[in-house]
């Protein structure tokens, strides 16, 4: 109950209590505990755990036993051993796939952008793939790829001889490039509509100018949309390019855990650490894989700031004839 005075009116809180509610004290409670407990939560779950992985890729151990301090050596075996190398540059075949995924993501937008029959069928069909689960995914491309199967029997319909075709998941001068294939059927369609997004929202009376100039097709797309787009596009090569890098669920399914020369770096760290119990060197690898991915990510940037100029940049090299 409230406590009333001697003149019959409520008392008034004091000391902290009445500090505690004043207007502005409470406004800066809210701002200092909706700050801070967030940076709680991101030093608990992130920041703690990532020093905690490099502590541990200092030590050869595994999730129960510490067997020894060994410094970088777990670092250097990665670059010494060949399964460990040899997974590292098998991400090489994803990256090359992601750029051929985003070309033909930019081609299609740029297609799809524009007044096209069928174009909303075209764009849902593209984007489906990459609604169904990833597992799923490795199933259905499983047996598409094994022989005498889907993809075996289509060729034939069209002319090729059953017996001349290759193992498509046996023969590992091919498999990696179909399984790379896989994963450009899937991420496809998400970079297009980012790109279909991006392209949309570029002013239509820049088109109407570049034709009264005179302006073809691929001028328009070079000096418009591109420029126009260049932040789309550099967020979709930086997470095209950290994706690649961590292929996992292609080669692991379609393959059983990365046979024939298919295991990627991420799936050599999982069995590093879940099958061979080898902690330390499964950190020091997640710390490799983190430092190629921020300098893979300033790469990019720094090729998108000198190579490909903004449309905005008054410095910007205009083309004849004054299309932007």
């Amino acid at each position: 109950m409230t406590q009333m005075t001697s003149a019959g009116k409520p008392a008034q809180p004091s000391g902290f209590r009445q500090w505690v509610l004043q207007p502005k004290v409470q406004k800066w409670l809210v701002i200092i505990s909706f700050s801070l407990i967030p940076l709680i939560l991101l030093f608990v779950f992130t920041y703690l755990p990532f020093g905690k992985m490099i502590q541990f890729s200092l030590f050869d151990r595994s999730y129960t036993k510490v067997r020894g301090f060994v410094g970088l050596k777990n670092y250097a075996r990665i670059f010494t051993k060949k399964e460990y190398f040899g997974a590292m540059l098998l991400s090489l075949y994803y990256m090359g796939g992601a750029l051929v995924q985003l070309v033909l993501a930019l081609l299609f937008a740029t297609m799809l952008s524009f007044k096209t029959k069928g174009g909303n069928f075209f764009k849902g069909a593209m984007f489906f793939p990459y609604l169904i689960n990833g597992i799923a995914i490795g199933f259905i491309f499983k047996f598409f790829f094994t022989r005498g199967y889907v993809l075996d029997t289509l060729l034939g319909a069209i002319g090729f001889n059953k017996e001349n075709l290759p193992y498509w998941l046996r023969d590992q001068s091919i498999n990696n490039i179909s399984l790379v294939g896989t994963s450009v059927w899937k991420h496809m369609g998400q970079n297009m509509v980012m790109f279909i997004g991006a392209i949309m929202s570029v002013d239509a009376t820049l088109y109407e100018a570049a034709q009264i100039d005179g302006a073809n097709r691929w001028q328009q797309f070079k000096y418009i949309i591109l420029p126009s787009i260049k932040t789309i596009v550099v967020l979709n090569v930086i997470l095209s390019i950290t994706g690649s890098l961590s292929a996992f669920e292609p080669p692991y399914v379609i393959m059983g855990g990365g046979a024939s020369g298919t295991a990627t770096y991420f799936i050599k760290m999982h069995q590093t650490a879940h099958v061979d119990q080898k902690v330390g060197m499964a950190c020091a690898m997640a710390v490799i894989l983190m430092i190629i991915i921020i300098i893979a990510t300033l790469l990019q940037k720094l090729i998108f700031k000198y190579v490909i100029k903004d449309g905005t940049d008054s410095k910007a090299k205009k083309p004849r004839g004054g299309v932007y």
